[in-house]
C-alpha cells in the first residue's frame, strides 16, 4: 500500500482501478495489506481508527446497542472519520481502503498482551455488529456470499412442513411471520449461542435460523477468525519489536491518548500551593487523589508516584518553582532533609520541566498510559485504582469518599467489565452530581479541567489548543516519535514507506 500521490498514480497505471479489492463495504479482514505505506498515513489511519474504537467503547456502555441514540452517534463518528457507513455501503473505495489498512495496523499494536487483545476484539466486534445490522437485506446476502457463509435457505415446502415447530421454537414468531421470513439450515456448531438461548429450532444436527438472527452466526464466525488472527500476530512480536520503523509507533498506539496536549501550560501559575488540598478532594481524579493523600500521610512517594503525580500537577498549572517548594516541604516533613532533597530529588523535578538533561518538556500521563504501563507493587500508590486495586479495597475507598451504595455498585460493575476509564467517568458523575458528563474521559488533567469548569460555572479558563484532536506522541519515556514533527514532515519524510507488513500476519 503506497500512499504518496506519486505512488498512488503509479499503481493506478500499473494495476488499473483497484476498487475490485474491496467488493463489499464490510469484511472479515482475512487478507493483510500488501502494499507499501508512508509513515504519515500509517499514523493518521491508526489514530482515526483508535478514536473510532474509543467511541464504540463509550457508546456501548452508555447506550443500548440497538437504540437510535447509539446508532445515530456511531454513524456520525464514522462519517466524521471517513470510515464506511450505511450511506456509503455500495461504493466508497477510499473509506474501505482506510478501514482495511487501519484494522491491521491496530491489530499489530493491540496483539501485544492479553488485555490489549481482549479490548481490541470487543470493540471490533461491536463495530462489526453495528455495521452488519445496518446493511440492507440484499447487501447482507452479498456479504455472506463474499465471506463464504452462504447458508442453505430452506424451501417453502419444508418451511410449511416445519411451520409449527419453527413458530414455537423461535421467540416472537407467529405462524404468519414464519411464512414471511426466510429460514436458513445451519450446522449446530455455528449456532451454539442461539441453541443455548433456546431461540432456534433444532433437528437432525441442524439449526433452522431466521434471517433476522443470522447476525449471531456471522458474529461468532468473525470472533473466531479474529481471535485466531490476533494470536497468530502475537507470535510475530519478536520481529515486530526488533523493527525500528514500527516499534515506537506501535508501542505508543497501544498506550495511546487522543486528545489535548496537557504539557501546554496555559494555566501556569493560576494554582497556589494552598489550594491543592481542597482541589484534591473536589477536582482530582481518584488516581491523583490517592497519590496526594499518600504523600500527605507518609511524606514520601516512590519514583512511579512522583512521576505520575508530579506531571499531573505540572499540567494543572504548577510552575517549576512551586513544584520544587511543594515537594521539598512535604519530603522534609518525613525522613528526607533539605540537603538530601536538593541532591537527590530536585534534579528529577527540574528534568520533568525540561530544565535538565535533554531539555525535554515531559507530558502528563494519560489514562491509557497509567492503566497499561508500570503497574504498582507493594508500597506504591501510582497506577489506576480502578485497574490496579482489589475490588474490595476499591469499594472501601469509595465508601470513605461518601459515594452512595448504588453508585459504588455501578463503578464496580464497570471495573468487572474492564471498562476502567468509564468507571472513572462514573466516579466523576457521582462526585459532581451530574447524570451525563457529555464527554469521554481519557486524561487525568482533562478530569481536573472539566471539574473546575463545572464547579465554577464555566468561569475557569479552559486550555486552548491549536489542534484539539492532536495525537499526543510525547511519551514520557520518550519512546515515541513526536506527532507534530511526524504529521508536518517534509516531502522526503512523507514519502518514507513501510514495506512488507503482511509478513507479520502470516504463518512462517
Amino acid at each position: 500500500m503506497e500512499f504518496s500521490s506519486r505512488a498512488r498514480q503509479r499503481h493506478a497505471r500499473l494495476a488499473g482501478d483497484r476498487r475490485e479489492q474491496y467488493p463489499h463495504s464490510l469484511q472479515f479482514y482475512l487478507e493483510p495489506p500488501t502494499e507499501s505505506i508512508s509513515l504519515v498515513e500509517f499514523e493518521s489511519f491508526a489514530i482515526d481508527r483508535l478514536r473510532l474504537l474509543k467511541v464504540v467503547e463509550n457508546l456501548g456502555v452508555s447506550h443500548v446497542r440497538t437504540s437510535d441514540t447509539y446508532k445515530t452517534k456511531l454513524e456520525a463518528e464514522l462519517r466524521k472519520l471517513k470510515f464506511p457507513y450505511r450511506a456509503l455501503a455500495e461504493d466508497d473505495y477510499e473509506a474501505r481502503r482506510k478501514d482495511h489498512i487501519s484494522h491491521f495496523i491496530l491489530r499489530l499494536a493491540y496483539c501485544q498482551s492479553e488485555d490489549l487483545r481482549r479490548w481490541f476484539l470487543q470493540q471490533e466486534m461491536d463495530l462489526f455488529r453495528y455495521r452488519f445490522n445496518e446493511l440492507t437485506e440484499s447487501l447482507m446476502q452479498k456479504f455472506l456470499e463474499h465471506v463464504n457463509l452462504s447458508f442453505e435457505a430452506i424451501g417453502e415446502d419444508l418451511k410449511n412442513q416445519l411451520a409449527n415447530e419453527l413458530s414455537s421454537s423461535t421467540p416472537g414468531f407467529t405462524l404468519p411471520k414464519v411464512k414471511e421470513q426466510m429460514f436458513y439450515k445451519v450446522g449446530l456448531a455455528d449456532a451454539v449461542d442461539l441453541f443455548r438461548a433456546r431461540r432456534v429450532f433444532i433437528k437432525d444436527g441442524f439449526a433452522y435460523v431466521p434471517f433476522k438472527e443470522i447476525d449471531v452466526i456471522v458474529l461468532n464466525n468473525y470472533r473466531t477468525k479474529l481471535s485466531k488472527a490476533l494470536a497468530l500476530t502475537a507470535r510475530s512480536l519478536p520481529s515486530i519489536q526488533s523493527d525500528e520503523r514500527l516499534q515506537p509507533l506501535l508501542n505508543h498506539l497501544s498506550h495511546s491518548y487522543v486528545g489535548p496536549d496537557y504539557s501546554v501550560q496555559n494555566n501556569t501559575g493560576k494554582i497556589s500551593l494552598e489550594q491543592i488540598d481542597a482541589l484534591s478532594v473536589k477536582s482530582f481524579p481518584l488516581c491523583m487523589r490517592q497519590l496526594h493523600r499518600a504523600l500527605r500521610e507518609s511524606h514520601h512517594l516512590r519514583h512511579g508516584g512522583r512521576m505520575q503525580y508530579g506531571l499531573f500537577l505540572k499540567g494543572i498549572g504548577l510552575t517549576l518553582e512551586q513544584a520544587l517548594e511543594f515537594w521539598k516541604k512535604e519530603f522534609i516533613r518525613g525522613k528526607v532533609d533539605a540537603d538530601k532533597f536538593d541532591k537527590g530529588y530536585a534534579y528529577s523535578i527540574r528534568h520533568n520541566y525540561g530544565k535538565e538533561g535533554k531539555r525535554t518538556d515531559y507530558t502528563p500521563y494519560s489514562c491509557m498510559k497509567i492503566i497499561m504501563s508500570n503497574p504498582p507493587s507493594q508500597g506504591d500508590y501510582h497506577g489506576c485504582p480502578f485497574r490496579h486495586s482489589d475490588p474490595e479495597l476499591l469499594k472501601q475507598k469509595l465508601q470513605s469518599y461518601k459515594i452512595p451504595p448504588s453508585g459504588i455498585a455501578q463503578v464496580l460493575e464497570l471495573v468487572k467489565g474492564m471498562h476502567y476509564q468509564l468507571a472513572c467517568q462514573k466516579y466523576f458523575e457521582l462526585t459532581h452530581d451530574v447524570d451525563d458528563i457529555g464527554f469521554s474521559l481519557n486524561h487525568p488533567n482533562q478530569y481536573f479541567t472539566e471539574s473546575q469548569k463545572l464547579l465554577n460555572g464555566g468561569r475557569e479558563p479552559k486550555k486552548e489548543f491549536s489542534n484539539s484532536g492532536n495525537f499526543q506522541q510525547k511519551n514520557n519515556s520518550q519512546e515515541s516519535i513526536n506527532s507534530s514533527s511526524t504529521l508536518t514532515s517534509s516531502n522526503e519524510k512523507a514519502d518514507t514507506e513501510l514495506e512488507g507488513l503482511e509478513a507479520y500476519f502470516t504463518e512462517d
